[in-house]
């Protein structure tokens, strides 16, 4: 896919997308203040294209409550509705992230891929794609493991990286549609989808 058209997509969107959302952030924005006792906005650097680190903008959801950190009903609300990550829209705009892409990880992850799968890098990160959909229950699968850390790293994590491997050998315009479409609607494409 050209890079340009996908730049022009997702410049284009994420203004239209803010145009629309931006009262509900500013909302949810206030409520997560309130919920969590912190600024409503959450900033974490992730890894980036290139593998260049930046910071990404959430809506916070966790409250810290004597050094444990809580998720917050409002914040189970907006993590359940995708609402927390409306803030990544300026992300978008800013051209730290795509619609459409590998999720942003934390260091430690995509910045230490070897050999072909470090192609990834040449992407930049989204605010879904095809290993995103496919996961989209993510925190349920590790918080019901016994072994979280080795579910992750040694099942899920090489599971996401075959799949954002596809998506990248595969990627277009339309497929970038389609999986904005899958994501709206909450379902997840099959493997035959990045054919």
């Amino acid at each position: 896919m050209d890079a340009m058209a996908k730049r022009l997509f997702d410049f284009i969107f994420a203004i239209t997308g803010l145009v629309f959302t931006g009262w509900l952030i500013i909302i949810f924005y206030i409520a997560a203040t309130i919920s969590t006792g912190h600024s409503g906005i959450f900033k974490q650097l992730r890894i980036g294209r290139y593998g260049k680190m930046f910071t990404i903008f959430k809506l916070r959801s966790m409250k810290d409550t004597g050094g444990i950190k809580l998720i917050t009903p409002l914040g189970r609300f907006m993590r359940r509705y995708k609402i927390d990550e409306l803030p990544q829209l300026i992300n978008i705009l800013a051209g730290n992230m795509s619609f459409v892409g590998p999720r942003p990880d934390i260091p430690g992850y995509y910045d230490l891929l070897q050999g072909e799968d470090r192609k990834l890098l040449l992407l930049r990160p989204g605010l879904t794609g095809p290993a995103s959909l496919k996961y989209a229950n993510e925190e349920e699968l590790l918080a019901a493991s016994d072994d979280p850390e080795y579910l992750n790293d040694h099942i899920i994590f090489p599971d996401k990286v075959r799949i954002n491997r596809a998506y990248q050998e595969n990627q277009s315009l339309w497929l970038d549609i389609k999986l904005i479409v899958y994501t709206a609607l909450r379902r997840q494409p099959g493997e035959e989808f990045l054919q």
